[in-house]
């Protein structure tokens, strides 16, 4: 049973963190740089709509299930395993609720045309982290289950 669960669930975390990059990927290259072209006002209230809309179980499910599975992964005992899981629990999770969810808060608490300026300024480098960190964790996992 061991043999076969591990290789499986470390397939899945490498999936898991793909999709996430696809995520972050989307946000940066077009998500972001659509609402950046609307109007100050416009752009707010999409991204206030947005953050509202993705609390949602298949967002969440995916997002938080990716670090469980990736945990349980590392279990295995592969350095690559235990790299893919801390790549995407520090870069997509950590950083995710230290650096994202505060700037989403404010922006929902402000909505001023001067914060969405810095909030672009700031967000969307800081997604670009995300999504490479992602790809990365998924790239170890896949090194990991290759092993």
């Amino acid at each position: 049973m061991t043999d076969r669960m591990f290789p499986t669930v470390t397939i899945i975390a490498a999936l898991g963190c793909g999709m996430m990059a696809g995520v972050f990927f989307a946000f940066s290259a077009m998500v972001m740089p659509g609402l950046r072209r609307a109007e100050p006002a416009e752009g707010i209230a999409a991204m206030r709509s947005i953050n509202t809309a993705l609390v949602n179980p298949a967002f969440l499910g995916l997002f938080l299930g990716t670090a469980v599975v990736g945990v349980v992964a590392a279990f295995e005992g592969d350095p690559w395993a235990w790299a893919g899981a801390a790549l995407y629990v520090l870069g997509g999770i950590v950083f995710t609720a230290a650096f994202h969810v505060p700037r989403n808060n404010e922006l929902e608490r402000l909505g001023t045309p001067e914060y969405w300026e810095r909030y672009l300024r700031e967000w969307v480098p800081a997604n670009h982290v995300r999504a490479l960190l992602s790809l990365a964790a998924g790239a170890s996992f896949v090194l990991a289950a290759l092993h």
